[in-house]
């Protein structure tokens, strides 16, 4: 009987426990449902819209657009470094860097210092044209200082339509010195592909070397590749050294058709995954197989080794088409969807992650090369130096001097290994081996 009763009273207290466990499950999960409520929040967020509009002591551009505006960057900008709201001046800037074409004044501008600086004059561009140097800093636009204008703010007002004038005026480190320039806008034309020199010949040396570098990954790189290898392979090239250092990235169809120049068809090439099926999907080569038949690549890569560039430079890799020379790139490895949105705007959208051929990730991880390769910030500079259009000649004398003399190291340990590679494989064909 009290064998009974004390089971009886376990069973009491079991179902006592489940009943409150219950009952505090489901009411946590209401509540955390609650808290989740799209309407419930769009109330809020409403709520304090309209407070804001209505109430705040300075009234100047408060209008809704502005503050959604606001709200919808300040989101979005809170995912991860690579999503972002777009206005309509920012989606415009982004078609036109993708195109491979705008209307400005053709010079690279950066934040160095806490100065927008001229990083490099595009050849034959207005800025180009007028005497602008690498390292001027742009300190007025019209006459009105910038101060501490935002970059993205300050490449809107340079570019505009062509055939529209802006003044800027610079600073000139060196002698403090400051100097305007009214400038005609233009059309302002990327090359994506060009060769040691900064054109679009692609001398090929006396060792059969060829040397290619992409710049970016817009709209025809894949055929200014196309072009560039054609140049090469009728000089007789037997090997190449394709240098992506300093190559920020850009359109995932671009690096598809670079890399399946170099591989089968049918090879993978890269693959995203992402939250939503629809997202997955598998890249091909769909070329007419491997245009260099199986000569040996060397890629150059460095920490600006970005994106497009990482994919195919990963491809590359994984399949043992190319040997990866420098220091470990970006680690930029994500797809960005975009959705046009009413007012001209639109929202860039981390949707997916791209995975190498190994379903290595690149996002955050980078690839890390071969033959590890590191250069000095003086070599950097100077590799910079040479590469910008006018960039020796905005030099003195004796600076131009010890620049020239500065050598590019990992182009060098690149030819080198090819050099070792030609030779071995010419070492290794029948009839050339001595006999013992």
């Amino acid at each position: 009987m009290k064998r009974r009763l004390v089971f009886g009273s376990v069973i009491v207290l079991l179902a006592l426990n489940l009943a409150i466990g219950a009952g505090i499950f489901f009411t946590s999960a209401h509540e955390t449902s609650q808290k989740d409520s799209e309407n419930r929040n769009v109330e809020i967020f409403d709520q304090v819209l309209k407070q804001v509009r209505t109430e705040y002591v300075d009234d100047t551009n408060l209008t809704y657009q502005s503050l959604v505006a606001s709200a919808l960057k300040g989101m979005v900008n809170s995912l991860d470094p690579h999503s972002e709201f777009m206005d309509a001046d920012d989606y415009q800037q982004l078609q036109d860097d993708t195109e491979g074409q705008f209307g400005g004044l053709g010079v690279v501008v950066e934040m160095k210092d806490g100065y927008v600086t001229v990083i490099a004059p595009m050849d034959d561009s207005p800025g180009f044209r007028a005497g602008v140097l690498p390292g001027d800093r742009i300190v007025k636009i019209d006459g009105t200082e910038i101060g501490p204008m935002p970059l993205g703010d300050v490449v809107k007002r340079l570019r505009g339509k062509p055939d529209t004038q802006v003044t800027i005026t610079v600073q000139r480190p060196a002698s403090g010195e400051e100097k305007s320039f009214t400038l005609t806008r233009a059309i302002i034309r990327m090359d994506m592909v060009k060769d040691i020199n900064g054109k679009k010949d692609f001398p090929l040396g006396p060792d059969k070397i060829g040397y290619v570098r992409i710049v970016e990954f817009g709209d025809g790189t894949g055929d200014e590749l196309e072009a560039a290898l054609q140049k090469l392979k009728t000089q007789g090239m037997k090997a190449l050294v394709l240098d992506l250092r300093w190559n920020p990235g850009g359109l995932l169809d671009e690096a598809v058709d670079v890399g399946q120049k170099f591989l089968p068809r049918g090879q993978l090439i890269v693959s995203t995954e992402g939250r939503d099926p629809h997202e997955n999907s598998i890249r091909r080569a769909e070329g007419d197989g491997d245009e260099l038949d199986n000569a040996p690549i060397v890629i150059l890569v460095n920490v600006g080794t970005a994106s497009a560039a990482e994919i195919v430079t990963g491809c590359l890799h994984d399949l043992h088409r190319a040997v990866v020379l420098g220091q470990r790139t970006f680690g930029k490895g994500v797809v960005q969807s975009i959705y046009p949105l009413e007012n001209g705007w639109a929202l860039k959208l981390t949707t997916a992650k791209y995975y190498t051929p190994s379903h290595r990730v690149i996002e955050s991880q980078g690839i890390s090369p071969d033959i590890y390769a590191p250069i000095t910030d003086e070599e950097e500079a100077a590799l910079l130096i040479k590469r910008s259009p006018g960039g020796l000649e905005s030099l003195s004398q004796t600076n131009r001097l010890h620049v020239e003399k500065i050598q590019d190291t990992q182009l060098e340990r690149a030819d080198d290994m090819l050099k070792s590679i030609l030779l071995y494989g010419n070492m290794a064909q029948p009839g050339n081996v001595a006999k013992q």
